[in-house]
């Protein structure tokens, strides 16, 4: 097979799989709409777990400052996300953005916690 034919081929294939795997921002809209409130469920299951294990268990001890450090950096974190979604309209701009974010805050949360950058 000459290799224009191959090229051509594979053109007609990449269309193709484009034609079928378009997203539209209706889609991402809709993706998002379904993300915020899991994601401020997340926010208060994270707050709220240490705060149940410290009733169950002695290996969990958290203080008021470690709860206050959470709280400003998971909130702070998901208000960053809020405010960037309300200003920005294209949804893949929020999606990144908000990805973005929870990587921040997790490898902050993770330095934290056990000084993993050290």
């Amino acid at each position: 097979m000459p290799v224009t034919a191959a090229c051509g081929m594979v053109r007609a294939s990449m269309a193709t799989w484009r034609d079928e795997m378009n997203v539209t921002n209706e889609d991402l809209d809709q993706l998002w709409r379904i993300l915020r409130p899991l994601g401020w469920a997340a926010v208060a299951l994270v707050m709220l777990a240490p705060a149940v294990a410290m009733r169950f268990t002695d290996e969990v001890n958290w203080t008021t400052t470690d709860f206050v450090f959470a709280g400003v950096l998971l909130i702070g974190g998901a208000a960053l996300i809020e405010l960037v979604a309300w200003r920005v309209r294209n949804p893949v701009i929020r999606i990144g953005f908000a990805l973005g974010v929870v990587a921040v805050v997790a490898l902050i949360w993770a330095e934290a916690a056990v000084g993993i950058f050290h």
